[in-house]
């Protein structure tokens, strides 16, 4: 099994919910984090609580729906550490609501963070991996890239992208070493049910997480699963739920 001790490793979406936890646990088994979000000062209080913890953490203010500024997280990553050894694509929008609500704002919203903000995670990290020889590519769909449900298609839509790209990824990076994994959680306790603007689309899902929703170290947990298998294994898909939910 691999050590996660050392491993340079830059999660985008870190400010809060699965970014954070996944930071925090990453952080206290020894990884380098470099963490970006769009709440740079919430980002700056995580990343001084883990470097007073004894953790080496650097924050970058980041929205990866521009596609410079994703470049310069992973960039700055590099030159600091000297490498990349994970990337984490975590930076994600819900925003739910049936087509004929015509919230288009809120599509090209989700199509920006959740499609483009992998993308341009990838088109920073692979660069630097291709030239390493190593590297490892962590894009987050959600059990809603297994499947499709009223007032979630667009989101939906994001998250299945997010799969299809994740697997032709893997197909192209074989030659370079790079393992690829996509995780898709179900109901995990983050703000994500906080975006959506619809209301009877979000008391639907907000009552829904509050009654199944697990906590988001979980996510993390899987990361840590996928990150530290021998370097000849490559867990390429990790689909989890609450146990109790249904969907």
């Amino acid at each position: 099994m691999q050590t996660i001790k050392d491993k340079v490793v830059v999660i985008t979406g870190a400010s809060s919910g699965l970014g954070e936890a996944t930071a925090r646990l990453l952080s206290a088994e020894g990884a380098t984090v470099v963490l970006g979000a769009r709440r740079a000062e919430r980002l700056k209080t995580l990343a001084d609580e883990l470097n007073a913890k004894g953790g080496k953490t650097l924050a970058v203010a980041t929205d990866v729906t521009d596609r410079q500024q994703v470049k310069q997280l992973v960039d700055t990553a590099v030159e600091k550490f000297g490498r990349i050894d994970v990337m984490i694509n975590n930076a994600g929008l819900m925003q739910q609501s049936p087509l004929d609500k015509l919230k288009v704002d809120e599509w090209d919203n989700m199509i920006d963070i959740n499609i483009k903000g992998v993308l341009y995670g990838i088109a920073a990290a692979l660069p630097h991996m291709e030239r390493q020889k190593f590297g490892h590519i962590i894009n987050v769909s959600s059990v809603a890239g297994h499947k499709v449900t009223p007032a979630g298609v667009v989101y939906c839509a994001t998250k299945h992208a997010v799969r299809a790209i994740s697997e032709g990824l893997r197909t192209e990076v074989k030659p370079y070493n790079i393992r690829t994994t996509t995780i898709s959680p179900g109901a995990v306790d983050t703000e994500l049910p906080s975006h959506i603007t619809d209301t009877e689309s979000a008391a639907g899902i907000q009552g829904f997480y509050k009654g199944y929703a697990i906590p988001a170290d979980s996510f993390a947990r899987a990361v840590v699963f996928a990150v530290t298998q021998p370097e000849d294994v490559d867990i390429n898909e990790i689909l989890f739920r609450p146990t109790r939910q249904e969907l």
